[in-house]
């Protein structure tokens, strides 16, 4: 028995195949250009192959979504491919979570699932890397304290070379002094280190405002860049996210029919 889980997100798919709780096969497909439920089932059908995967191993999928326009022709396209229906949550799909919004995407609220099913004490706050940087807090109660949104990194790389006619596109990592040499460094102290200020900023304030040192989970896409160069944060996950979507079905699958 093997449970696909689908992070639809506004850069990429990610899909992750648990084949047991520490086994997980994971792999990537961009979100864009959008496609249909055809296309999709011609992209999909192939996809177990290179890992290993019989697409009769999978039993069981449950899929999240940021992108509703993708939504429908995803679980389609699995949903003919594994000839079972797919589960797809939200923030409205029962768990002990505790928030105010009627706004919150999927990706948040799987965040605050897997900070609180899984062993982190006290409060937390989960940063995610991803299209938006976002910082969700939560406390021990499953109570979601708020969030913060702002432009993720490479958003606001691809910005600034897109809107620039001299600045080019740079590898995301570390140069080796703060104050750059060359445009290629200049630019990446400002992706780094500047998103880095910002980040120990903001954990910081929300620090203060809760009263106490929360305990720091980040993820998606570029996490590990960051965590390799604070102590601010505790834990990188990358696949945070999509462990919240596990849980999720975890917690439903008795009351869902296939």
């Amino acid at each position: 028995m093997m449970l696909l889980a689908v992070n639809i997100g506004n850069t990429n798919l990610r899909f992750a195949v648990f084949k047991s709780e520490t086994e997980i096969i994971t792999w990537t497909i961009n979100s864009k250009p959008y496609r249909t439920e055809y296309e999709f089932f011609a992209k999909f059908s192939n996809m177990y192959e290179p890992f290993g995967i019989e697409k009769d191993d999978i039993t069981d999928i449950v899929i999240g979504s940021v992108v509703p326009p993708l939504t429908a022709s995803v679980k389609i396209a699995l949903q003919k491919i594994h000839k079972f229906k797919p589960m797809v949550v939200d923030r409205n799909t029962p768990s002990a979570i505790k928030h105010k919004s009627n706004q919150m995407g999927t990706d948040l609220y799987a965040n605050a699932v897997a900070a609180h099913y899984q062993n982190y004490q006290g409060k937390k706050i989960i940063i995610d890397f991803g299209t938006a940087l976002t910082f969700l807090g939560i406390d021990e109660s499953a109570n979601v304290g708020g969030v913060v949104i702002a432009p993720g990194i490479i958003t606001a790389l691809n910005s600034l070379v897109g809107e620039t006619a001299q600045l080019p596109t740079v590898e995301l990592k570390a140069p080796k002094t703060v104050l750059g040499s060359d445009t290629e460094s200049c630019m990446q102290s400002g992706m780094v280190y500047g998103f880095l200020s910002m980040v120990e900023g903001m954990i910081d304030r929300i620090n203060a405002e809760e009263g106490e040192q929360c305990y720091v989970i980040s993820t998606g896409g570029v996490g590990g860049v960051y965590k390799s160069l604070t102590d601010k944060i505790d834990i990188d996950d990358r696949l945070h996210t999509i462990k919240g979507l596990k849980i999720l079905y975890e917690l439903n699958k008795d009351s869902f029919q296939k």
